[in-house]
């Protein structure tokens, strides 16, 4: 009888989790993000924040090369010199020509690091890395702003600024009064087409694939806003045969960086400068004054866009003076102590 053959075991040596470099590691997120339908935009924010990380560690730690090498402790050490030692606008295409000091804001950092911790996060959801070395690092702590809001005194001296006869001034002035009808963002406004108007039902009526959300959206705007918009539009075609309604001297749609400057340079002429000037600071004076004329939470929170209403509450907050004034016409001392009747 013959005997059975022994069969020889083999070992196979499983590798759990690949060898990554750091471009490497950011194409499979930009491919997994883009099969996810993320925006070019967004998509573009995350490969320039990623770019600044790996430059700073071409500089700073040139032996680190590959994503197992990573730890906690080199995000650190990058969110201390990006607070402390980084050199603002450096490199920048348009303002580094003058020293603009050292030290980027927490806003600045904790943007970047959240676009570095959806890296590395993706990268362990889909089992390219055993552990995080981001999970554990925390954002900045920041102070709520209560000065993000514009005064009435401070937009009526802003409006005063824009010379409604040129055509550069008359648009700049349009815009803001519809910031501050509508509470559009920025990439709303500036995306805005004449067929997006209903001019008989005064509704603006945004597309989802140009909202932040994705989601349509109709904002309602009032007879003075219709009225600018028809005498811009009138404006436009005068000279100019691009279908956009914020178009540059040249007829070409403005970008929000060069709309953010001329709403500074405005704000500046006025002497508003202790407060940031921006687009997102009329949609936060929008929110706040629609609240404090009566409209309730829910439907501000409908017209402006937001999935979630506790995005909305920081848009709310109340300075002291308005604390005060709501504080003395609702607090129910009036009513149960002060008008109770002494026996």
């Amino acid at each position: 009888m013959a005997l059975a053959k022994r069969k020889r075991k083999i070992q196979i040596t499983r590798i759990d989790f690949p060898e990554l470099t750091l471009q490497e590691a950011l194409d499979m997120v930009v491919a997994t993000k883009k099969a996810e339908g993320l925006r070019e935009r967004t998509i573009n924010d995350y490969v320039k924040d990623f770019i600044y990380f790996t430059d700073w560690l071409r500089k700073f730690h040139p032996n680190i090369t590959m994503v197992h090498e990573l730890s906690p402790a080199i995000f650190r050490d990058h969110i201390a010199w990006m607070k402390y030692e980084a050199r603002r606008y450096e490199n920048h295409k348009y303002n580094n020509k003058k020293d603009h000091g050292v030290g980027l804001s927490d806003t600045t950092v904790n943007i970047r690091l959240r676009v570095l911790k959806a890296v590395f996060n993706q990268l362990e959801r889909d089992g390219l890395i055993g552990e995080n070395p981001i999970a554990g690092v925390k954002l900045l702590r920041q102070d709520v702003d209560l000065t993000n809001c514009l005064t009435d005194d401070e937009v009526k001296s802003i409006l005063a600024q824009p010379n409604q006869r040129d055509f550069v001034g008359f648009r700049d002035y349009v815009a803001i009064v519809l910031l501050l009808d509508s509470g559009l963002r920025i990439s709303e406004l500036l995306s805005l087409r004449p067929s997006d108007v209903d001019f008989q039902s005064r509704f603006i009526e945004l597309p989802g694939e140009r909202n932040k959300n994705r989601k349509p959206r109709l904002v309602p705007i009032s007879s003075h806003s219709v009225k600018l918009l028809l005498q811009l539009i009138g404006e436009n075609k005068q000279h100019f045969t691009v279908d956009k309604l914020f178009l540059s001297v040249n007829g070409e749609p403005i970008k929000a960086n060069h709309f953010n400057k001329r709403l500074k340079h405005h704000a500046e002429r006025a002497g508003v400068v202790e407060k940031k000037n921006t687009a997102h600071v009329y949609r936060h004076t929008w929110a706040k004054n629609m609240i404090l004329n009566g409209c309730d939470p829910f439907t501000l929170q409908k017209l402006g866009g937001w999935k979630d209403i506790r995005t909305l509450r920081r848009y709310i907050q109340m300075d002291t003076k308005e604390m005060r004034a709501s504080h003395d016409n609702f607090t129910p001392v009036n009513s149960l102590v002060r008008g109770a009747k002494r026996h």
